[in-house]
């Protein structure tokens, strides 16, 4: 496919996603209906509809209108290149520029939803601004070694055997940030061998922060796929791992997960006893992850964050009552908003004496990368 081609391609799929299509949906459905494009074609057109996402209302109003044409046009002038070079009509190029694709302003624009603004910058305040900018750029994919297969270096060469370069962060060096090739990765010996997995730096180091000693039994009650079940596995000698979620399909891909990993995990539909650490990664906005999921910013609403809120509590308050005393409680998000992090943890506080904080951390594209939160609170 030319590169106009692929801007056509791009187009038709905005305007599905604009119409209320997933994008991840959308891009599936052309990709079945377009066996003539090859995996590099997917690819760049994945870039280009995500790019337009993420910078959605400033890329429309630079292009003249909310649609998957005014994206392509802003999206090339935000770049400060020329639409005319592309949109010429020819082979499968999209149609030449006409009266109605002049050029708007994006000054200020967030590309954050109207109503959210308020939310977000009352959560992060004097960093909202840069936050919503660094939300407007792709996102690193991060790797976390795995302990039980691998050191770091080994895993390091193991993946540069691959053709994959990393570089470790100075304070997980068990984290490491692909800078190229990350394409090769799920085809490559390190990933499918165990060595690594694919885990932002955020909850890394969210996890990093757990307090984790021999024999403890640790449930991950709202467990999904796995990923942070596998990321305490390798920290402490002996643990007893069981995994929850309350959709029980989410957790499918775990068990071929964990054996790839070397790790045992019980995975279960209903926790039984109490347990030394329960960690409770709630479902959440996701604005810590805009970065990666760009359409769910426009299609969350005010009603489902306050459904997400009630969510939130409801599983907070039975997580807390599977914490043995001595034990621990990590409540987590991928939020940046208060809402969803300080503010329900102040409430279970509030409702349980018998519960303390131990500490509380936030993290943001600024300094990690998906915006984070963690609350570790013991029980007395």
């Amino acid at each position: 496919m030319t590169p106009a081609a692929r801007i056509s391609a791009a187009i038709g799929i905005l305007d599905h996603v604009l119409a209320g299509l997933p994008a991840e949906q959308a891009l599936l459905r052309w990709s079945r209906s377009s066996r003539f494009a090859g995996s590099g074609d997917r690819a760049a057109v994945r870039d280009l509809v995500f790019d337009a996402l993420r910078c959605r209302d400033s890329h429309a109003a630079l292009g003249g209108a909310l649609s998957g044409r005014g994206l392509m046009i802003g999206g090339l002038r935000a770049a400060g290149r020329d639409p005319a070079e592309l949109f010429t009509g020819q082979g499968h190029a999209p149609a030449p520029l006409g009266p109605d694709d002049r050029p708007g302003t994006a000054d200020g624009i967030a590309d954050i939803p109207d109503w959210i603004r308020p939310l977000w910058d009352a959560s992060l305040r004097d960093r909202a601004s840069a936050v919503a900018d660094r939300m407007r750029q792709r996102a690193p994919v991060w790797l976390r070694v795995n302990p039980i297969k691998a050191d770091a270096a080994t895993a390091v060469d193991a993946l540069a055997q691959d053709g994959i370069a990393v570089e470790s962060d100075a304070r997980l060096p068990t984290a490491l940030r692909v800078t190229a090739h990350e394409r090769r990765l799920s085809q490559g010996r390190a990933y499918r061998d165990g060595l690594v997995e694919l885990q932002d730096l955020s909850p890394q180091l969210a996890c990093a922060a757990l307090p984790l000693a021999a024999g403890m039994r640790v449930l991950d009650y709202c467990a999904g796929g796995g990923g942070k079940t596998l990321a305490v596995a390798g920290r402490a000698p002996g643990l007893t791992l069981v995994a929850h979620d309350a959709d029980p399909a989410r957790m499918r891909d775990l068990p071929q997960r964990a054996e790839r990993a070397g790790v045992s995990v019980q995975v279960t539909a209903a926790p039984k006893g109490v347990f030394d650490l329960v960690i409770a990664d709630v479902p959440c906005s996701g604005s810590g992850t805009w970065r990666r999921t760009p359409d769910s910013k426009w299609r969350l609403t005010s009603q489902g964050l306050r459904d997400l809120a009630a969510v939130q509590a409801q599983i907070l308050r039975r997580a807390a009552d599977l914490v043995r005393p001595g034990g621990h409680l990590a409540y987590m998000t991928c939020s940046v908003l208060d809402g969803e992090n300080g503010a329900q943890v102040d409430q279970i506080l509030a409702e349980n004496p018998g519960f303390r904080q131990v500490s509380r951390q936030s993290w943001t594209p600024l300094e990690a990368s998906d915006g984070f939160f963690l609350s570790l609170m013991a029980r007395g």
